[in-house]
């Protein structure tokens, strides 16, 4: 990047002072990571010295110091400890509005109200980005770039403490999402804490499994069971907290399963086959809904599917070209056989933009797949 380049980056960005971040785990050091680049002072404070110093020397911001004076703190902490330390830090920089990370917002907001913290500087938070692996190492400036960012406030917020998030947000690329702490809670259970235990308990079947039937295991696998690799500990705190509707969600769960398995215990049965399609068709209806880029959703976009050549380069021409053609692109899927010489791009764009973009390729040279 340019040094013009990086001038009109940072004059965007909206946040100033000090952001103290408090927690350097993939959250905090990413957050870090992208308000550094853009200029911001941020100030890190961490219970592990291995992990502040891995932050650091990644650039994710500075030791915190005695006289710093924060305007803004972000605490991305684990849930079980998030509400004290949100409470201490509150108490501690008397003039800073207070933001966290967690994953559960309800029970955090129960617990500091029963502190009697002042929860005016208080406004809870929520990126919806993160990865299956976690600490400093794996943090990502980009990391919150399209993905909504939840605005959980209370009823003593003030408007100063939600403008500072937005803006926060906004700044990290993210959109800001205004949700009610116990509207979240319910929310997540579907989103987010049931697709981890599902993933996870799909995961466990294969931990006795035999290995020849394991080196059977295609792209569908690895997909559904991706995000078992994250951490127990963690995972425990949260869902601890949002028992209830994760629960909930489960037991319907639980009833289509038994519901599947009696029709494939007796597939002559009547309706046995019609149970089964119903299941996938649902499914198919389902997963339809699931918001993409600026939360579209995959049918509001055209997809056109290019074929290049397995060699390398040939994915960054694309791509360059494609920009070089004024086409925004709102997604993008890559399929790949080891053994296959071509790949296949999807390119997901505008339906405005389909026809115009498949001309221009084929005329580049490029094979599109009908």
């Amino acid at each position: 990047m340019s040094s013009a380049d990086s001038k009109a980056q940072n004059s965007a960005i909206k946040t100033s002072g000090t952001v103290r971040v408090v927690g350097a785990g993939l959250l905090g050091t990413s957050i870090g990571l992208a308000l550094t680049k853009a200029g911001v002072d941020v100030s890190l404070e961490t219970q592990s010295p291995a992990s502040l110093a891995l932050a650091i020397e990644y650039g994710a911001g500075r030791a915190a110091q005695p006289t710093d004076k924060p305007a803004l703190i972000v605490v991305c902490v684990p849930p079980e400890t998030t509400a004290p330390i949100v409470a201490r830090e509150l108490a501690a920089f008397p003039g800073a509005i207070v933001t966290d990370v967690a994953s559960v917002k309800a029970e955090i907001l129960e617990q500091l109200r029963a502190t009697g913290a002042d929860l005016t500087r208080y406004v809870g938070g929520h990126p919806m980005a993160g990865r299956e692996r976690g600490g400093a190492i794996s943090g990502r400036a980009d990391l919150f770039v399209g993905r909504p960012w939840v605005i959980a406030a209370n009823a003593e917020t003030t408007a100063a403490g939600v403008a500072a998030l937005e803006t926060l947000a906004t700044d990290l690329g993210a959109t800001p999402v205004h949700v009610a702490p116990f509207e979240h809670d319910r929310a997540v259970a579907l989103v987010s804490h049931v697709p981890q235990l599902v993933s996870s308990l799909l995961a466990a079947r294969l931990a006795d499994a035999d290995g020849r039937d394991l080196a059977l295991a295609g792209q569908g696998l690895r997909d559904t069971t991706r995000i078992a690799a994250s951490d127990p500990k963690m995972w425990t705190q949260i869902l601890k907290a949002n028992a209830e509707p994760v629960a909930g969600i489960l037991e319907d769960l639980a009833a289509d399963l038994n519901e599947v398995i009696a029709a494939l215990s007796d597939t002559a049965a009547p309706g046995a086959i019609h149970e089964i399609t119903r299941a996938l068709e649902a499914g198919n209806a389902g997963v339809s809904r699931i918001p993409g880029k600026h939360g579209a959703t995959a049918t509001n976009y055209a997809t056109v599917v290019v074929m290049i050549d397995d060699r390398p380069g040939e994915l960054a021409r694309l791509l360059t070209e494609v920009g070089q053609l004024g086409v925004n692109l709102e997604d993008l899927k890559l399929e790949h056989s080891p053994e296959a010489q071509i790949g296949l791009v999807e390119l997901y764009v505008n339906p405005s933009a389909e026809a115009g973009l498949v001309a221009d390729l084929l005329k580049l040279g490029w094979r599109i797949a009908a």
